[in-house]
């Protein structure tokens, strides 16, 4: 038995400790927040009820599982795996979520609703209460023809604090305040949004037509509205942005709470070797991608953004709250004239396409969000077709759920963008392209910089490798654990041989 523990003991070597420090300004890791709340009777598990409640660039699906994973680590007070949660391979992530993919509504929920929306339908059949639920069109009906026209200023309300944040007691606060640049404009960026999803819906059978104006020009799809803007003096650019998606938005005492979703990419980190002479595997934060319309003119002054969220929704929303400063951002491409046209054209076509798919399927949890994709999934296949190269990741869309004739063109693009749901290691150009800046010095989330520059210069030089799948790994263990075994039996068996 000693030679057993022996072979363990030089086989080993100290694990990785997460950096907790250099930190942003006014920034504090969810781990230091934990320490000071997780003794407070009850409220760790307030704050996980709030995490699937969606939000603006929410990153992911809280099944079960990874509930429980969070509440383990909280309780147990692991705080180093936390600053690092849940660092799953997404082949360890997907069937998590397939388990909750198949749960089935409360029986006393209609067929085709979703729980507490409207049940009735159009005379062709169309479930009003999907279309509501899971796309904003504002005053806007889907069954009124009508004219919008965007010559005047908003009346919308202006954005209010007070409806962006939650205190929870504790020093805790949720949900980020307006963002002082974006925010002036939000009554017209409010009421562009609703009226390009209202646009984009005229697409839907049996839905009427909307008409929106602007100095004379007129447009009933979200590309002509664009083309109309340009035609009367106002100047568009859509950006395709990337961000470190936050996972919470929690503040504590005044200070930002870092709270990222750590995906394992699989791709070993050059020089580290902590346990059993394997390389530690690069942690990655999932990214946040959205494509952003900024549009500046005589009539029209707004910023909206579209993507398919936590939410269920894939539609043009507002984006004027005020991003944590290590979230970052960087935009990968800049589109302008005819191309800015085109990928409003190409969205269009996808705030369509999930309107029937949640027609289709309007029993999937959380809108379909991960078996229909993530927002990553259709910014990629639009960069896909507009570029040539997609480089975003993770894409979990299930390709076999986009088979709608009327959505050919869309479908073919999703399924023309690689999938992370089954364990393929994703290439580094994606890992790399998906990240929110190219300058890892300004990554302010403790040790990735290090980590992501060792794997930049291995990718490079050509010398990059690879760390064992999870199946692999099991069975690496299983097969080292039962060959210690055979061993110490047989060192056992020598010894009572002997005596």
């Amino acid at each position: 038995m000693s030679v057993f523990l022996a072979l363990i003991g030089c086989r080993s070597e100290a694990p990785y400790v997460v950096p907790e420090e250099p930190m942003p300004a006014n920034t504090v890791l969810l781990s230091q927040m934990m320490r000071e709340l997780s003794a407070t009777p009850g409220f760790t598990d307030a704050l996980l009820a709030r995490l699937n409640e969606g939000g603006k660039k929410g990153p992911a699906l809280m099944t079960p599982a990874l509930m429980k994973r969070l509440r383990e680590l909280i309780l147990g007070k692991d705080w180093q795996a936390l600053d690092r949660f849940p660092g799953w391979t997404m082949q360890e992530v997907t069937p998590t979520v397939g388990v909750i993919s198949r749960v089935v509504k409360h029986p006393d929920t209609p067929p085709g609703t979703p729980s507490g929306a409207p049940t009735e339908t159009w005379p062709n059949g169309v479930d009003r209460g999907v279309i509501a639920e899971y796309l904003d069109l504002g005053a806007y009906s889907p069954e009124r023809v009508e004219t919008v026209s965007l010559d005047a200023p908003s009346t919308l309300p202006e954005l209010s604090n007070a409806t962006l944040v939650t205190t929870l007691g504790a020093g805790v606060v949720r949900g980020d305040v307006a963002n002082p640049k974006l925010a002036p404009m939000h009554s017209d960026s409010q009421r562009l949004a609703d009226v390009l999803n209202r646009l984009g819906l005229n697409a839907l059978d049996g839905a009427a037509t909307v008409t929106a104006e602007v100095a004379g020009k007129t447009a009933t799809t979200p590309q002509a509205l664009i083309q109309a803007l340009m035609e009367t003096g106002h100047t568009v650019t859509v950006f395709d942005s990337r961000y470190f998606a936050n996972f919470g938005h929690f503040h504590f005492k005044g200070q930002d709470v870092m709270m990222p979703f750590f995906v394992n990419s699989q791709i070993a980190i050059p020089g580290t070797k902590p346990v059993f002479g394997r390389a530690r595997s690069l942690l990655v934060p999932v990214s946040h991608a959205e494509y952003e319309w900024e549009i500046r003119g005589p009539k029209v002054n707004a910023d909206v953004s579209w993507y398919f969220g936590i939410d269920g929704r894939a539609e043009f929303r507002t984006m004027d709250t005020l991003d944590q400063a290590w979230v970052l951002g960087r935009h990968a491409h800049e589109y302008r004239d005819a191309d800015a046209v085109e990928v409003t054209r190409l969205v269009g076509k996808f705030l369509i396409m999930y309107v029937h798919q949640h027609l289709a399927r309007p029993d999937l949890p959380f809108g379909g969000y991960y078996p229909l994709g993530v927002c990553q999934d259709g910014v990629a296949a639009i960069e896909n077709k507009m570029t040539g190269h997609d480089t975003l990741f993770p894409n979990t869309a299930d390709g076999a759920l986009f088979d709608d004739p009327r959505d050919a063109e869309v479908n073919a693009m999703m399924l023309a963008i690689p999938k992370d749901r089954n364990g393929v290691p994703p290439s580094p150009e994606r890992i790399f392209g998906s990240l929110p800046v190219t300058d890892f010095n300004l990554i302010t989330i403790p040790g990735l910089a290090a980590d992501l520059d060792a794997v930049y210069g291995a990718w490079q030089d050509g010398s990059l490798e690879r760390t064992p799948s999870w199946i692999r790994k099991m069975t690496l263990r299983v097969v080292g654990a039962t060959a210690l075994v055979l061993l110490a039996g047989v060192v056992l068996w020598r010894r009572r041989r002997r005596q």
